[in-house]
């Protein structure tokens, strides 16, 4: 007779389903920060439908979406799938996992049970008349991210996905790294890749904002593997090296400019002859650390209200600024004059198709990009990651949660691909030791549902 319930770190049988499991869950009466709003719960395991997968969640990554769900802003993600007729009343956050395929819908051929996947978040209706007609998926009104729009994310000992959600894992990878990396890699991947002719091109420069980040992180990688000229902006010049070390030629530190926001009215001349002076103070700091007067032919943007302004400025004529967010604020003022007369590009992006997801995997796979793993927390510590990032007081990089994985370091099965070895060395890319390892004033207490 099968459990009803494992502990955490347990993993059942290959292929047996029981019939309920461990989930940090968000509920409406507690949205908030994420120390209150994310709680530990024993939930059904999710039935799924004839063209999805369950899967045994091994590891899990962090990002800022499940804190806007945790806040119910700025959408409320349970009031809206219960407009919409779903009876269940809370959210399962997470948009990265790694795991093990333990069943499969009657129409999937592949994955198979047993298979070790990683997972894009990217989900659509395969009935869509836009999707069947073979537009991009992403442009369809059925497009939702899995673990933020759709529910059943990866912050559960079970996942339910569609199947062509589902992408081979690198092997050469633990759990944790594993689970670290698509959410922004393949987000990346389309602003740099998705809109011909504007795309990443070798030895051309691009402008990349928050090198330090996730988004910036695997940008900066993606720009190295193909040539092109990275330039990073970041905070505080100790992430310099961070960036460099990824390939970046040189970095930028916005503090050391004031020029930010939205601009002045056209008409205020004062006003927008000081904005322009620091915009061309900031580039002038461009071509200095290019070391010639260039500009790039791509910005890779997502602060939004603080930055858009600057970033058209910079763009190079017939250039294109992509944006994916606006963590700033979403006012983003631009001059038009600067857009029509040097026929500029101010494109919107978000996430990716399957086709980018599997290229980025692929360079994963590879070798050529590394998953920039900061820390790794316990299942126990879901609110404490999150709290982290929402004071902005988490690592550089990228987070992983331990779900399945008893311990870190697990699921290494070969050694990186020859061919990656030598600039994995030269970048010395590992992670990271947390400067917030003990942080006591967010410390989650451990649930008494969890096993000792």
């Amino acid at each position: 007779m099968k459990n009803k319930l494992y502990p955490i770190g347990e993993a059942p049988p290959l292929g047996e389903v029981p019939s309920d499991m461990y989930a940090f869950t968000v509920r409406r009466e507690r949205f908030g920060p994420p120390k209150d709003s994310m709680q530990l719960e024993v939930v059904p395991v999710p039935e799924i439908g004839a063209d999805e997968v369950l899967v045994y969640v091994m590891a899990a990554g962090v990002n800022y979406n499940n804190i806007w769900a945790g806040q119910g802003v700025p959408l409320d993600v349970i009031g809206m799938r219960q407009n919409a007729g779903e009876e269940v009343d809370f959210h399962i956050g997470g948009s990265d996992a790694s795991g093990i395929v333990y069943q499969v819908g009657k129409n999937v051929r592949t994955p198979r049970v047993g298979d070790e996947v990683v997972m894009h978040c990217g989900t659509w209706d395969a009935e869509c008349p836009v999707v069947k007609d073979g537009v991009d998926p992403m442009f369809s009104p059925t497009f939702k991210i899995w673990g933020y729009d759709r529910n059943w994310g990866s912050f559960a000992q079970f996942t339910k996905v569609q199947a062509h959600q589902c992408m081979p894992r690198p092997q050469h990878l633990s759990w944790e790294a594993s689970a670290a990396y698509m959410l922004v890699g393949a987000t990346a991947y389309r602003m740099l890749y998705g809109f011909p002719p504007n795309i990443v091109k070798k030895g051309e420069p691009v402008l990349i904002w928050g090198g330090a980040g996730g988004l910036g992180s695997m940008a900066i990688q993606i720009c190295r593997s193909v040539g092109a000229i990275p330039i990073a902006v970041v905070s505080e010049n100790s992430k310099f090296q961070y960036c460099m070390d990824l390939g970046a030629k040189g970095c930028i530190n916005r503090n050391d400019f004031s020029h930010w926001g939205m601009l002045p009215h056209w008409s205020d001349k004062p006003g927008y002859d000081s904005w322009m002076s620091g915009v061309r103070a900031f580039g002038s700091a461009f071509w200095k650390v290019l070391g010639e007067k260039r500009a790039p032919t791509i910005v890779f943007e997502h602060p939004g209200e603080m930055t858009i302004p600057t970033s058209l400025f910079q763009c190079s004529s017939g250039g294109m600024v992509v944006t994916c967010a606006g963590t700033s604020g979403y006012n983003g003022t631009v001059d038009v004059r600067y857009l029509w007369t040097r026929q500029k590009r101010l494109q919107g992006s978000h996430f990716a198709n399957d086709v980018q997801a599997k290229c980025f995997n692929d360079l994963v796979m590879d070798g050529k990009v590394d998953p920039c793993l900061s820390r790794t927390f316990e299942f126990k510590e879901v609110p404490l990651a999150h709290q982290m990032m929402f004071e902005n007081v988490h690592p550089l990089g990228n987070m992983a949660i331990l779900v399945g994985a008893p311990s870190r370091g697990l699921g290494k099965r070969t050694s990186l691909p020859d061919a990656a070895h030598e600039a994995q060395a030269a970048q010395a890319i590992r992670e990271i030791p947390a400067v917030h390892e003990t942080h006591d004033a967010h410390e989650t207490p451990e649930a008494e549902v969890l096993p000792a």
